[in-house]
């Protein structure tokens, strides 16, 4: 069964962004579309799609990009610094010492 998310406004726009980043990065790099293409393995639709920000492409195949352009280790800084969960977890850590 293949679901499709619903994708918000704002969440287009996060991922438009991350494209740009992409499409900019590979140009300080003088890189071709299809040189980046080449060397991720995929398609020059693939990398199009990625670098418009589509959320119908893997997270896997971004990453391929970005490893393609050195800046992998970027994806270890997704929910790098999760303050609402950390909010969360003191609260609840106050609540359990109160008790």
């Amino acid at each position: 069964m293949n679901i499709k998310p619903i994708i918000f406004p704002k969440m287009r726009r996060l991922l438009g962004q991350v494209g740009e980043n992409i499409t900019l990065a590979r140009l300080r790099r003088k890189f071709t579309s299809e040189q980046v293409a080449e060397r991720a393995g995929i398609s020059l639709e693939d990398l199009a799609e990625i670098e418009h920000g589509s959320p119908d492409i893997s997270i896997g195949m971004y990453t391929v990009v970005l490893r393609v352009l050195n800046l992998d280790k970027d994806i270890y800084r997704i929910a790098e610094d999760d303050v609402l969960g950390r909010k969360l977890q003191d609260i609840e850590l106050i609540n359990k010492n109160i008790k």
